[in-house]
């Protein structure tokens, strides 16, 4: 074994394991030690190879039992073992994933770092609804952006440019200030009336779907009881989801959600 070891940051997708890149599965098979975020699904833990540890490392809303200078930490400490460690989080380690910061951390205590890109939320929910994230005629760009800041910070979005109605935006973390963000874009002229698909699980079993509208939004979301991870496309492309396209099941709870 090496006298250090390395850090592979392994995006593991939205949940369903199928959406994991080869190069991933190849890293995961590599590991000794598999560190997690909250996010990444059971059916993906399983495919860890037997007796691998495995370090949770996952935060909730309002809850961080690890704070991400320990996650930094336990990364370190794992390498320098000579360990090959999995760093597993949700989505892409690169979008809202903070792997940029770990893999600089890493960096400066002379720890090898690679990275495995991972379908992110927003991709694998177009995926599963069949909403595509940009139309020719409906949306030529899209937007991502995450709905929540650091306990105590404003949420200072740019609304003014999030507010661009041939433009799809892509809500990560909002379900908290959903309301304020819906207000923040019609007070910068988004019409009250654009479609929003909202997505809960996305990929996963439990997937929950919610059909709304901007001047509705809040209200919707809030009597859905929907619960984190949420995502939330914004726009004119909205307009081609098919309820036909639905598992029963989820029609049933999306109507019941959207009528409470």
């Amino acid at each position: 074994m090496n006298s250090t070891g390395k850090v592979y940051l392994i995006g593991a997708g939205p949940g369903d394991p199928e959406l994991l890149t080869l190069r991933a599965m190849r890293m995961i098979s590599e590991a000794d030690v598999v560190v997690h975020d909250r996010l990444v699904s059971p059916e993906i833990l399983a495919l860890c190879p037997e007796g691998v540890a495995r370090i949770a490392v996952g935060k909730a809303p309002k809850c961080h039992p690890v704070p991400q200078e320990r996650i930094n930490e336990i990364l370190v400490e794992q390498a320098l073992q000579g360990r090959i460690v999995a760093r597993l989080k949700g989505g892409d380690p690169l979008i809202f994933g903070r792997g940029s910061e770990e893999a600089a951390y890493l960096r400066a205590h002379g720890i090898e770092v690679a990275y495995a890109p991972g379908i992110t939320a927003a991709q694998g929910a177009a995926s599963a609804t069949g909403v595509p994230l940009t139309h020719r005629g409906l949306a030529g760009s899209v937007q991502y952006v995450t709905g929540h800041r650091r306990a105590g910070q404003v949420l200072d979005l740019d609304w003014k440019r999030l507010a661009d109605p041939d433009t799809t935006l892509v809500v990560y973390m909002g379900v908290a200030n959903i309301g304020q963000i819906a207000m923040g874009l019609m007070t910068e002229g988004l019409d009250p009336a654009t479609p929003v698909l909202v997505i809960a699980e996305a990929t996963l079993p439990g997937e929950r779907r919610l059909v709304s509208q901007l001047d509705r939004l809040g209200r919707d979301v809030q009597a859905a009881d929907l619960h984190a991870p949420v995502l939330f496309m914004i726009g004119r492309v909205v307009s081609l989801y098919a309820d036909a396209a639905l598992p029963e099941a989820v029609m049933s709870r999306a109507r019941t959600a959207a009528h409470a």
